[in-house]
């Protein structure tokens, strides 16, 4: 890569998850430094990543404390999104100072990165918001209404588009979001679709004693939270087991999340502790292990305004890994996984718990519809197919940012003096 090529500097601004545990983020920002970027992160602490300053695969990654996470109330949301914007603005002046920044990549929720963005945007540093969520449909999908912060939300998202120069989406409903509704050019819309590295997300052998001595291993891998339709899978697996006679069946649920104590106390009340085991966070091979050894994958993800738009990482990780899933019907989880998936009525537990016994009935349609998914990643959904869209939207950034230079000659020591 050439010289000038080499000089350009990314800060990356994530609120919600820390990084590399965020694995889209870790993803974006390892291959942007391999092309040859200066990479930059901030992000919160959590989950044992709670060193406030560490280079890992020469990625920068600058941590600030997390602050609880609201769950209800406009007060304590607005006690969270307070104290991350300070750090922002904190650790920005930190990264400015110690490595420079050419670029600010924000990666929504919460849709107020663009202010730190602002902050900047005098001294030539342009913007690029990574669309992760529709923080409006979010809301109505959480708290199941509208109102008052519901606008709020939506203008916020619209205030974010204005700034953006450049926006990545997660998928094509995502794109249309930010061409209609965010009103962007759509040669400034790239889609960069969330899925796992191939070479690191293998099918291999799994471990025995996640099944603890069931036939059929069900997996489940993710945010375990309000929206995620875990109400759902339980319901689901209460009428397989106890109506349609698949007793012999076991679900090992890996993740974490705010309703971790709630599921638990839905499993008890259902009677349903011999037949789920909660994992907790597993990362690498022992995230590998667990999902290597069931046989089909779950995505009880329910309809709604939000999830219907959304790429959901679980689905793209069980379709690498070779594994037949059910879901319900959602327009993004048809676009990910076709004819690899069963799905379900929408919102419907007994007809998720159908096509579950009916994976279970039937191994031939189990091994059919795995190879179909690990087909479909490697042939257009892997990551390296997302890899180059990547680079392509960051091509077209910093070609904004080449402009600016040629324009205003002055403008980068003003910048670095900033």
């Amino acid at each position: 890569m050439a010289k000038s090529e080499q000089a350009r500097r990314v800060l990356i601004v994530v609120e919600n998850l820390p990084v590399p545990l965020d694995r889209r983020v870790w993803l974006e920002a390892t291959t942007l430094q391999a092309a040859g970027y200066q990479v930059s992160v901030i992000c919160p602490m959590g989950r044992g990543w709670d060193a406030p300053f560490e280079i890992i695969d020469d990625v920068h990654i600058y941590r600030h404390p997390a602050p609880p996470e609201a769950h209800s109330g406009a007060v304590a949301y607005a006690r969270e999104y307070l104290s991350a914007m300070w750090h922002w603005f904190r650790l920005a002046r930190v990264v400015r100072r110690e490595r420079g920044f050419d670029v600010i990549h924000g990666c929504n929720p919460p849709d107020l990165i663009f202010l730190l963005a602002l902050r900047y945007r005098l001294s030539g540093v342009r913007y690029l918001f990574d669309h992760h969520d529709v923080c409006p449909e979010l809301f109505e999908a959480k708290f199941g209404r509208r109102g008052l912060f519901y606008k709020v939300m939506l203008l916020w998202e619209r205030i974010t588009f204005a700034f953006a120069d450049v926006s990545i989406a997660t998928n094509e409903s995502f794109r249309k979001i930010a061409i209609r509704r965010g009103r962007m050019k759509p040669e400034n819309v790239f889609v960069v679709r969330s899925a796992p590295r191939i070479e690191k997300f293998r099918p291999g052998p799994g471990d025995s004693s996640s099944r603890k001595g069931a036939k059929t291993l069900l997996g489940y891998v993710g945010v375990i939270g309000q929206q995620e339709g875990m109400d759902l899978l339980l319901a689901a697996m209460q009428h397989l087991i106890r109506d349609l006679g698949h007793a012999d069946v076991h679900l090992a649920i890996v993740g974490f999340g705010p309703h971790v104590d709630v599921v638990k106390a839905d499993v008890a009340a259902r009677g349903l502790q011999e037949h789920v085991t909660f994992t907790g966070a597993l990362y690498d091979e022992a995230l590998l292990k667990v999902l290597n050894e069931i046989d089909i994958g779950v995505a009880p993800d329910p309809k709604n305004p939000m999830n219907d738009i959304s790429t959901m990482n679980k689905v793209m990780e069980y379709m690498t890994l070779e594994k037949p899933l059910v879901q319900f019907e959602l327009t993004e989880g048809r676009a990910s996984a076709g004819d690899a998936s069963l799905y379900a009525k929408a919102n419907d537990p007994q007809d998720f718990a159908r096509c579950l016994a009916q994976l279970i009935e039937n191994p031939d349609l189990r091994a059919r519809l795995g190879a179909q998914g690990r087909a479909r990643v490697l042939e257009s959904l892997s990551w390296d197919a997302s890899a180059p869209k990547l680079l392509a939207a960051y091509d077209r950034i910093f070609g904004m940012v080449k402009r600016d230079t040629v324009a205003n000659p002055g403008a980068q020591k003003q910048a670095e003096s900033s």
